[in-house]
């Protein structure tokens, strides 16, 4: 890897502003002061120091995200704020990205990373990862409802589901209103909605809260975000 590709990977600063520092003589690498911005360095192996501070490279990064209702799940949007949006400056990278997608009016558990393997192996069908979600729904949701789907059906488009395990927490009479819970594991678009939809009943809220073996760190408020763990990458990584 380029040096200064390396300082900024670390976050010294931008490549540009890399350069010049480079060229200031603050940079050493196994000892010896570098200036050539093109020197390749080994990010593993090497001993590269910043102003007297040994810097150390990370590949990769994983951010849990409580999203919040209004927030876009992509990494730029001409009109509306993006998940990446929220992150501070000294966390941001061009390549994050989310995992998946939560709908704009959707909250809850959302993964930020760089690792392109990881969040295929974790959004393919074949690998069968639970997706578990909370939701209050317009409508009385009954056993019959439990049973259909955990067989699977037709959406009103005719699109088939997969089987799912639905689970009914309290059902209000008087408002008409029941609150589950909802393991699916595909992510087709508003799949969750649409699901309700083909019984007869409204989302009216929705959050993710868990993917995988990863839960929801309710102690994030809405809008906040923190890193993994290695206790929960090693779990999100066992869904391999």
């Amino acid at each position: 890897m380029r040096l200064d590709k390396f300082l900024a990977e670390t976050g010294v600063g931008s490549r540009k502003e890399a350069k010049q520092l480079l060229k200031k003589g603050l940079v050493t690498v196994n000892g010896q002061v570098i200036k050539e911005a093109k020197t390749q360095v080994d990010e593993v192996q090497d001993i590269i120091v910043f102003s007297g501070e040994e810097l150390t490279y990370q590949e990769y990064y994983y951010y849990m995200l409580h999203k919040p209702q209004g927030v876009i799940s992509a990494t730029e949007d001409k009109w509306d704020q993006t998940v990446v949006d929220l992150l501070k400056d000294e966390d941001y990278r061009e390549d994050l990205f989310p995992v998946g997608r939560l709908d704009k009016d959707t909250e809850g558990l959302l993964l930020l990373t760089n690792d392109g393997q990881l969040a295929h192996q974790l959004l393919s069908p074949k690998k069968h990862v639970d997706k578990e979600y909370f939701a209050i729904v317009q409508g009385i949701v009954t056993t019959n409802d439990i049973r259909q789907f955990t067989t699977g059906f037709a959406l009103t488009n005719k699109e088939l589901v997969k089987p799912s395990e639905l689970m009914i927490d309290s059902v209000n009479e008087e408002e008409e209103q029941s609150e589950i819970r909802l393991i699916i594991q595909e992510g087709k678009f508003h799949q969750v909605k649409r699901m309700f939809e083909a019984v007869g009943k409204k989302v009216i809220y929705l959050k993710r809260l868990r993917m995988g073996n990863l839960w929801l760190d309710e102690e994030l408020e809405l809008g906040e975000y923190r890193a993994l763990t290695e206790k929960e990458l090693d779990g999100l990584k066992m869904n391999k």
